[in-house]
């Protein structure tokens, strides 16, 4: 796109060549993800024109560079939401650089060359190997790509804060992260139960495991019930009737990002001792923890395949919750477009 308002059209952009610890990639389906929609409309207000969206790869090693050691060429490998960071801050050291102040995203960035990053909607990339991940041969590519960005962001929150056995957790909103997360929270032993405004999505949620669905009216008769409450949605709502939802110490994440600022009433944190937080993504190696975890537990993204002609039509779609459960382009289609 070369403007807020401009339609996606085909253009002709350049790869770095592959360097020592580089690996070429042969893209096959990139997911579309709801922040390609921000960055390419300008609403979060730093876009880079003209952009190559994409943070969510699927694809095929085709070259590594003479020190490459993990990839091999004819590879399934998968690229996130971050091609680059500074690798020498503590948050780097440990392997969680998605926390890195100076980490250089998947598109939309500005690399350490100088150059704007190009992401994956695409027909090739060449990334360091640091910032790749290996998709087990359990996943589809297709199915794999979206586990790049919205899996490993719901992986990380229920796994740091302990879903498990013995674990009330709630997932606010059932969509495009929301249906992966009741996957995870279900495989790792969690009693899952979806939070949604609507009954529409009860039986997609309890086909992929869901123990309860409650809607907006059930919640007076959930106060107290959950130690996690991991929350996808994009938009302002009542956070505070939500945080009531949280049992003593019960922990409430944050994953949306809504256009107005998040409100809450200071009672509804004081009471149980409760706790809000954020979480980003992830790092390279939980990332790779999570496409392993995934693969063992036919853990899968549910998406509808579309051609490159058909990307304006999905981001209106996309906008308006028209989708189950994950857009996911084939770069096949690219120079058809």
């Amino acid at each position: 796109m070369t403007s807020r308002t401009a339609s996606f059209s085909t253009v002709t952009i350049e790869r770095r060549d592959v360097g020592p610890a580089d690996v070429l990639l042969d893209i096959v389906y990139a997911g579309v993800c709801h922040t390609d929609v921000h960055h390419a409309r300008a609403e979060f207000g730093h876009t880079h024109y003209p952009i190559v969206p994409g943070h969510e790869i699927a694809g095929v090693v085709r070259e590594i560079g003479a020190e490459v050691t993990r990839f091999a060429v004819g590879d399934h490998i998968g690229i996130g939401c971050l091609v680059d960071s500074c690798r020498e801050c503590a948050m780097c050291r440990a392997g969680q650089e998605s926390y890195c102040r100076n980490k250089v995203l998947t598109y939309n960035a500005i690399g350490r060359d100088g150059q704007v990053t190009l992401g994956g909607y695409s027909e090739r990339v060449v990334v360091d190997e640091r910032f790749l991940a290996r998709i087990p041969d359990a996943l589809p590519l297709e199915s794999a790509a979206p586990l790049l960005c919205a899996g490993i962001t719901m992986y990380q929150p229920l796994r740091y804060w302990g879903a498990g056995p013995g674990k009330r957790v709630g997932i606010l909103g059932f969509g495009g992260l929301g249906h992966i997360g009741v996957q995870i929270s279900h495989a790792l032993g969690a009693h899952t139960t979806v939070l949604e405004l609507t009954d529409d999505r009860r039986a997609d949620a309890e086909r992929f495991g869901a123990d309860d669905y409650r809607t907006t009216g059930d919640l007076p008769a959930l106060r107290d019930s959950f130690d996690l409450i991991v929350s996808t949605v994009p938009s302002a709502y009542d956070l505070s009737a939500h945080l009531d939802l949280l049992d003593f110490d019960g922990t409430f994440v944050n994953l949306g990002v809504p256009n107005e600022p998040l409100q809450i009433e200071p009672y509804a944190l004081h009471t149980n001792r409760r706790k809000l937080a954020g979480s980003m993504s992830g790092g390279m190696p939980e990332t790779q923890e999570m496409l392993d975890f995934c693969g063992a537990h036919g853990i899968k993204a549910e998406v509808e395949i579309i051609a490159a002609k058909e990307l304006d039509g999905a981001y209106d779609r996309l906008g308006k919750g028209d989708v189950r459960y994950r857009f996911v382009l084939d770069t096949a289609t690219i120079a058809e477009a």
